[in-house]
């Protein structure tokens, strides 16, 4: 009787309890999909695509894919959703700063960006952008101004904007000054800028950087030569790298396309050694130039990494950092036997100085009336 009784109350109890959890996972695994698109920047055609939706099916039968319309509802109520977390979360705080840039898109289309750094109620610094806003208009200082103005009248932070940073460029600064908001220029990219001029300076190091370019575009987009590199790396029992190219809009990328390119000479050599091309290789004293002047650029390479943290404050490093730098450069100028390298060094030497003159420093802090006695 007992094990009958327990019997019919559980075949009573069935029929009410699957609703729930296939409810429960459906909502679950929407919220997970829609995750994939948003982390991975997948498009919403992927719950159309068939090797997609055969996954999906082999991980749980079960589950019915949303489609593409109910995709995009979705994703619009999360983005709202996260939207007003965020802005109650930057309302909270009693202060933030802001940083602001323009990226141009692939078709040449414009689009201002900003992002808000502030620390939350748990003593946490934390970034968030707030937007990323097509800018089809002239980019004059006014134009700057009012869209800058606008975004921060969305988010309600007006009032709370103790400082903006940007480039050096002369209608971001013009407009941060009307905005009448304190104004610092981003120190990595100040940095960015004085090795690339420092770097322009000198004819030798400008022709091994268009030799180091050719070769590397040459190795990585020749449909017959961009596999050679690999084949030789294996047979000298190294491992698979590929050739990095600079990108003239990225911090460090002539660094690392030298770095790379002087760690893989060997391998370059005999890839082109056996490739039928009229590039012109780097020579063994190109190489040892390249040698030292990495030698010279490394500190910079550390210092542009470390100004670049999000997760950290990097503003109080800057004389420190700057210093730093002066320092190694002289350290460094005895073991230093090529003249491209030499040159290079006195060049970035002389820049670096410039940077603790007392408008300079006041610049990056205005409580500094001399110089930094380090």
């Amino acid at each position: 009787m007992l094990r009958h009784y327990r019997a019919s109350r559980h075949e009573n109890e069935v029929p009410d309890t699957p609703s729930i959890d296939a409810a429960s996972s459906k909502q679950v695994l929407d919220e997970v999909v829609l995750n994939v698109m948003v982390k991975d920047c997948q498009p919403l055609s992927i719950v159309e695509s068939e090797g997609f939706r055969e996954l999906i099916q082999g991980l749980q039968p079960s589950y019915v894919l949303p489609t593409r319309k109910t995709i995009k509802q979705m994703l619009a109520k999360k983005y709202e959703e996260e939207r007003e977390r965020v802005k109650k979360e930057v309302q909270q705080a009693v202060a933030v700063s802001i940083t602001a840039d323009m990226w141009t898109f692939v078709n040449m289309e414009a689009y201002l960006a900003l992002t808000c750094h502030y620390i939350n109620e748990n003593l946490q610094l934390c970034t968030s952008v707030l937007g990323v806003q097509y800018f089809p208009q002239s980019h004059t200082a006014d134009n700057l101004a009012q869209v800058k103005r606008g975004m921060m009248e969305d988010w309600a932070i007006t009032n709370k904007v103790k400082c903006l940073v940007t480039d050096a460029a002369p209608n971001m600064i013009a407009s941060t000054r009307q905005l009448q908001i304190r104004h610092s220029i981003c120190i990595a990219h100040s940095l960015n800028l004085l090795v690339s001029k420092s770097f322009d300076q000198i004819p030798t190091l400008t022709s091994i950087r268009h030799k180091a370019r050719h070769t590397v575009t040459y190795l990585r987009s020749s449909t017959t030569a961009k596999e050679k590199p690999a084949q030789v790396q294996q047979q000298m029992g190294r491992p698979s790298l590929k050739l990095i190219n600079e990108v003239p809009t990225r911090w460090n990328s002539t660094y690392d396309m030298l770095s790379r390119l002087h760690d893989e000479r060997e391998p370059v050599w005999v890839s082109l050694a056996s490739l039928k091309s009229d590039l012109t290789p780097l020579t063994a004293d190109e190489y040892t130039i390249i040698g030292e002047t990495l030698l010279v650029l490394a500190p910079f390479h550390q210092a542009t990494v470390e100004f670049s943290e999000e997760r950290r404050v990097s503003g109080s490093k800057v004389i420190l950092m700057m210093k730093m730098l002066h320092l190694t450069l002289e350290r460094n100028a005895s073991t230093l036997h090529t003249q491209a390298a030499i040159h290079l060094q006195e060049h970035l030497k002389r820049r670096v100085r410039h940077c603790f003159q007392p408008g300079v420093i006041k610049c990056v802090d205005p409580s500094h009336t001399s110089r930094p006695q380090i």
